[in-house]
């Protein structure tokens, strides 16, 4: 395996698990899900400050609803798979943001 197959994984994996994190804590902090209805608060400063929340947190969001939705009825497989490639795809680009993001205050080595 090559370095940077393993950094892409490790940073596929620091994705999901910031995004399972955030959305925890957001739950325990207001007895809620997380949940993308979060842009459509009345007040325009509550929905820009959903802004970063569900940036980092809507891998946790994306594959939580597939698989809400998945018990509930009947979904095609290919959305699904859909569904889990986006999700995937956005928690590696999260995920390669907050290894940034640790290089950068130093808490990780190059």
């Amino acid at each position: 395996m090559s370095v940077a197959f393993v950094q892409s994984l490790l940073s596929l994996a620091i994705g999901f698990a910031s995004a399972g994190l955030i959305a925890s804590a957001y739950q325990l902090a207001t007895a809620r899900p997380l949940s993308f209805r979060l842009f459509g608060q009345p007040e325009r400063t509550k929905a820009l400050a959903a802004v970063p929340l569900l940036v980092f947190g809507a891998p946790f969001v994306i594959l939580r609803n597939t698989i809400r939705n998945q018990s509930v009825a009947e979904r095609r497989t290919e959305l699904v798979a859909v569904a889990t490639v986006v999700s995937g795809f956005w928690s590696l680009m999260s995920g390669t943001v907050v290894v940034m993001g640790l290089q950068a205050l130093g808490v990780l080595g190059s």
